[in-house]
């Protein structure tokens, strides 16, 4: 069994803080179940572009409000606590931030933690050695 509280993970190498945003990295591919699980805060006011071209993600709102835009038809989805959006095509996306908003985020394949956005929002594959 693995078991953590969110705020042990306060100032490790799985919370990440970025401008825009920040990911507390629950479960990652070193657990090996297939799966990541993410905490993600997206800052309010923020405008926030993604392209997961290697992984599908599960984002779930538990709180906040923004918009999703999907870049490749421009059909816009109001975001708010109980919203949740699959990105099972790889869709290039948008997110807008109006009032700062908690996601709980799923990967797969899952993340390592040392995967780094590219210039297109991207993050690399990146497989967990044994």
């Amino acid at each position: 069994m693995y078991t953590l509280h969110i705020d042990d993970l306060n100032g490790t190498d799985r919370d990440i803080n970025e401008p825009n945003w920040r990911s507390r990295r629950m479960v990652l591919a070193k657990e090996k179940v297939g799966f990541s699980l993410h905490e993600t805060t997206l800052r309010a006011g923020t405008e926030n572009d993604f392209w997961y071209a290697n992984h599908v993600e599960a984002v779930y709102c538990v709180g906040g409000k923004g918009t999703l835009t999907d870049k490749e038809t421009g059909k816009e989805y109001p975001i708010t606590d109980g919203f949740l959006y699959l990105l099972d095509g790889h869709e290039k996306h948008h997110v807008s931030v109006e009032e700062e908003m908690r996601m709980v985020c799923v990967f797969n394949p899952p993340v390592t933690g040392r995967e780094v956005h590219d210039e297109n929002g991207v993050y690399p594959l990146i497989i967990e050695e044994d």
